[in-house]
């Protein structure tokens, strides 16, 4: 049933009231002619009429009082939206339109802080899971080393895994760091026209010794004119991790190409090697934070490259694609904004 407004009965009864005043001063003025009964009687209807329309501004607070922390509890504890008055004309539509965009604001800040828990709580857990292993190792090797004597050989062995076990917490570190400046926003991409062929000699100095090492041949076409709207140090960080994962994953004797095409509206880098190849099945998965798939553990790293590979270019309106095949190799396309 729907509610009168609270306008409208005070205009009802202000008008009742005056007609059935006027009704019985007339009445009474014919039967009686006596003024004083008359102004009696209207004083007594004048305070019926107003009892009447306290009663029912008392009744109608009480509902609105009552409705109005019901509402509250419910935004209070998350539960259902508050019901919306259909009359908008009314004090009492105007109060649960704004309590229900208070709840709409109050819903969405409760979805943004259990979306942030959640992501702390995996941030948290990744990084004891990466740092539980280098741990692990460093204290194995001292206890070996207090625990027997070794021969110089062997201690060489062991200070050289303590190296390597350290170089890779500070590699964590240092990747950790950047990712969290790059989420966070303590770091802002400045996109500014620059060869693109500066951006990615400076990503290629990165793995030149990598490649020599196992006899990868890396061949590299891009125009020498070829100016992007990009940030060349961060961008030339992306392309570092893309080509790094190429070397890791590329055996001895492969080859590693880097071409660039122009489009209407990007600029198209692709970075094909004849490595291994990955599953389609897990081709969204390698994006993510810390993925690393079982079979390449030995492998030197610690799965954040292409995770931040992905956050810089997407920074700069820009995405990544992957098409690859197992035994084949893979090609990663950076597609980057031309302006």
């Amino acid at each position: 049933m729907r509610r009168m407004p609270v306008k409208t009965m005070f205009l009802l009864v202000e008008a009742g009231a005056a007609v059935s005043m006027l009704a019985l001063t007339f009445l009474l003025s014919a039967v009686t002619g006596r003024v004083l009964l008359t102004g009696a009687l209207l004083t007594v209807c004048a305070l019926g009429w107003l009892f009447l329309l306290t009663l029912f501004f008392a009744k109608r607070l009480s509902q609105f009082t009552s409705g109005l922390c019901q509402t509250m509890d419910n935004m209070i504890s998350g539960g259902e939206e508050p019901a919306r008055v259909e009359d908008r004309e009314t004090i009492f539509a105007r109060i649960s339109y704004r309590l229900s965009r208070l709840y709409g604001i109050l819903q969405e800040n409760r979805r943004r802080v259990d979306e942030e828990r959640r992501e702390l709580q995996r941030l948290v857990s990744d990084i004891s899971h990466q740092v539980k292993t280098p741990v692990a190792n460093l204290k194995m090797v001292t206890d070996t080393l207090l625990a027997k004597p070794v021969t110089e050989q062997e201690r060489r062995d062991f200070l050289q895994g303590i190296r390597s076990q350290t170089d890779k917490l500070e590699f964590l570190v240092q990747s950790m760091g950047k990712a969290s400046r790059l989420e966070t926003g303590a770091v802002t991409l400045e996109k500014k026209d620059a060869p693109l062929l500066d951006t990615l000699a400076q990503a290629m100095s990165g793995i030149v010794y990598g490649a020599e090492q196992k006899g990868i041949s890396v061949e590299v076409q891009c125009p020498d004119d070829l100016r992007v709207s990009h940030d060349s140090k961060w961008t030339a960080e992306a392309l570092f991790n893309l080509l790094d994962n190429a070397v890791k994953y590329t055996p001895a004797g492969g080859k590693i190409s880097v071409s660039v095409e122009q489009w209407e509206m990007h600029v198209k880098l692709d970075v094909t090697d004849t490595g291994k190849g990955i599953p389609e099945s897990r081709q969204a998965a390698i994006f993510r934070r810390f993925y690393r798939e079982e079979e390449v553990h030995d492998q030197p790293g610690v799965g954040i490259g292409l995770y931040l590979a992905r956050e810089i270019v997407t920074r700069q309106g820009g995405y990544i694609q992957v098409a690859s095949k197992p035994g084949r190799g893979s090609t990663f396309s950076v597609f980057l904004p031309r302006r």
